[in-house]
This record gives C-alpha cells, sequence and structure tokens, in this order.
C-alpha cells in the first residue's frame, strides 16, 4: 500500500511516516514544504524500514495545492491507498492584529487543501472500493477561545466534514477517521520544557508517537472519530458551555502571550 503524508518532514506527520513504514510496511509518498527535512527524513526511514520513500516538496497553502497534487500522483500513476491530512499551522494572537495573509494562509491549509485532497483523493478510493483517510481536527474544535479564533474555527470544519463523510464513503469501503487531540507534546505551541512534561503527565498532551499509534489504530479499524486521553475525553462536552466570564478571564491573563 502506498500512503500520502502531508506535513511529514517533522512532528506528527514525520511519526505518520515511521509508524506507516514500520508497523505496516507501506510505501510512503512524503509531502511538506521543508525539502531538506524531508529529502532525510526519507532516506532515513527507507533505509531503516526498507520501503519506498518518495520525497516531495510542496506549498499546501497554495489554492491550486490539492488539485496539483492529485494531478502529479496520476502522472507518476502513483494509486494513494491512504491519506493522512496533517499539514498544518498555529498561531495565538488577536484577530484584529493578525496580518490577513496569515489567516488566508491557515484557511487554506486546514479547509481548502484539506476538503481538496480528499475529495480528489476520495473520488479514485471510492472507484477502487477501498481506501483509508485520516484528517487531523482538534479538542479547540469545541472551543471560543480568545487569540486561537480562526485555528478552532478551522478544526471544527475538520472535525464535522469528516464525520459526514464517514457515512458517504462507508458503502464504498473507504474510510475515513477524523482525530481532535488536546494539546501535543510537540514545539508548536511553544510551551517551556517543563510545562510540556506537565501536560504529558496528566494526559492533557498526549506524546506524538503515542498520538499516530492510536490514531493509526482507529482508522484501520474504521473509527468515525477519536480523542485520545482520559481528562480532554470527559472535558469535551463542558468545553461547550464554558461560561463567558471565564473566557473574558482567560482573555486578560493569556494577553501578554499573544504574538
Amino acid at each position: 500500500m502506498l500512503a500520502l503524508v502531508t506535513g511529514a518532514s517533522s512532528g506528527i506527520g514525520l511519526q505518520y511516516a515511521i509508524q506507516l513504514a514500520r508497523d505496516y510496511h507501506c510505501d510512503l509518498l512524503l509531502v511538506s514544504n521543508q525539502q531538506n527535512e524531508l529529502e532525510q527524513a526519507a532516506y532515513n526511514i527507507a533505509a531503516q524500514y526498507h520501503v519506498k520513500t518518495i520525497a516531495h516538496y510542496a506549498d499546501l497553502s497554495l489554492s491550486d495545492a490539492a488539485e496539483n497534487m492529485h494531478n502529479w500522483c496520476t502522472e507518476n500513476n502513483y494509486e494513494v491507498d491512504i491519506l493522512i491530512n496533517n499539514a498544518g499551522v498555529f498561531f495565538f494572537n488577536p484577530y484584529c492584529e493578525t496580518d490577513l495573509k496569515r489567516i488566508e494562509l491557515m484557511l487554506q491549509l486546514h479547509v481548502m487543501t484539506v476538503a481538496k485532497l480528499t475529495r480528489l483523493f476520495a473520488a479514485d478510493m471510492c472507484v477502487r472500493r477501498r481506501g483509508y483517510i485520516l484528517n487531523m481536527s482538534s479538542m479547540s474544535a469545541w472551543m471560543a477561545m480568545p487569540g486561537i479564533q480562526t485555528y478552532n474555527a478551522t478544526k471544527a470544519f475538520i472535525y464535522n466534514f469528516s464525520k459526514s463523510l464517514w457515512y458517504e464513503l462507508k458503502p464504498y469501503n473507504v474510510h475515513i477517521t477524523v482525530m481532535a487531540p488536546g494539546a501535543v507534546d510537540t514545539a508548536l505551541f511553544g510551551l517551556a520544557p517543563r510545562l510540556r512534561r506537565l501536560a504529558v503527565r496528566l494526559t492533557v498532551a498526549v506524546p506524538p508517537d503515542k498520538l499516530v499509534k492510536r490514531a493509526l489504530k482507529k482508522l484501520f479499524n474504521g473509527k468515525k472519530a477519536d480523542t485520545p486521553g482520559f481528562i480532554n475525553w470527559i472535558s469535551t462536552p463542558l468545553l461547550k458551555h464554558t461560561p463567558d466570564w471565564l473566557l473574558l478571564y482567560a482573555q486578560k491573563k493569556l494577553r501578554p502571550f499573544m504574538k
């Protein structure tokens, strides 16, 4: 099987690549906008796990990125059996102080590119009557949180989009799973190492390798959606009913950290 992994040069995406090669013996099409890191990751995985790896440099925030990616696969006769939509960005700052280009980039990468990649590759999978798609959402999909208003809105789109498609694709033997983790123990959020360790101990944050192992298990078992971490799981319903006074207090306290 051939797995296409976006954002595969580091972090969670690299873990998807490693575990798909190591545990499922998949050949890999690795996509990222970090060319040097991507090529090194492809080389290391191929050497260590004896699978075929293809490094494809691409900026998935461009408006035609999904079409170009699908066309390139078609032209090169790459039949994608597994699509991992992992590429993403994060910023934490007041909306009215955020550069429009950054807002556009996040919306394009998290919404349009995910929607179009899913549409194009899922159609191929439906014809073949087999395939797997995994989309990365977030617990923030249920949060009205100052500073991450664009991020959590895009993650809400991914969550509902993926769950709806689960019903549409199931009759074609195409499985789609959406993961909605809380914090993941990577450098993406800019937390100090001490706070990252504390978050992991409390199971509020999950290490990337454990998240990916769980996500792939859920995907291949046909699970519709999943939120890892017991505390995250039980607190999800509460996030929808966070009182305004608490959010306003949080905004006041978090304002110095926004950038």
